[in-house]
């Protein structure tokens, strides 16, 4: 069973993929084979990745014989947050974060000022990040 704030290997190997596109020129586009060999990803996996980065924008397509998959946008312009929202949705890091009515004690708690700076926090951090600066 997964802790519930550890990242999924879906962000992890989106994160890798956009990595390594991150450190190509622009104007280049790798075949998904070449992106899956040289950061250790399952195909089938990141097949479905893909697809998903490609419909959030971030990762753009080509067909043939050229083909292959490439930024859509510079690097420093996707963040760290911007490739984990994509592949998972948005980061919460407790349910009644998601909600401010999702719990009935939410009023009361005394845990939820420290829920919400933690989150605040962290996404702060994955904010900040950009593909071009790993």
């Amino acid at each position: 069973m997964n802790h519930p704030l550890q990242i999924s290997r879906k962000i992890e190997y989106g994160l890798r993929a956009m990595t390594y596109l991150a450190s190509l020129r622009a104007d280049d586009t790798v075949p998904m084979q070449e992106i899956a060999q040289r950061m250790q990803i399952p195909q089938d996996f990141l097949a479905k990745i893909l697809k998903t980065l490609v419909g959030k924008k971030l990762v753009k397509s080509t067909r043939g014989a050229h083909g292959g998959y490439a930024l859509s946008k510079p690097a420093s312009e996707i963040s760290f947050l911007d490739v984990i929202e994509a592949v998972e949705g948005p980061v919460i890091v407790n349910v009644c974060q998601h909600t401010h009515d999702s719990c009935h004690l939410t009023r009361a708690c005394t845990m939820y000022g420290v829920w919400k700076l933690g989150q605040q926090r962290m996404l702060d951090v994955y904010r900040s990040v950009t593909m071009d600066q790993l």
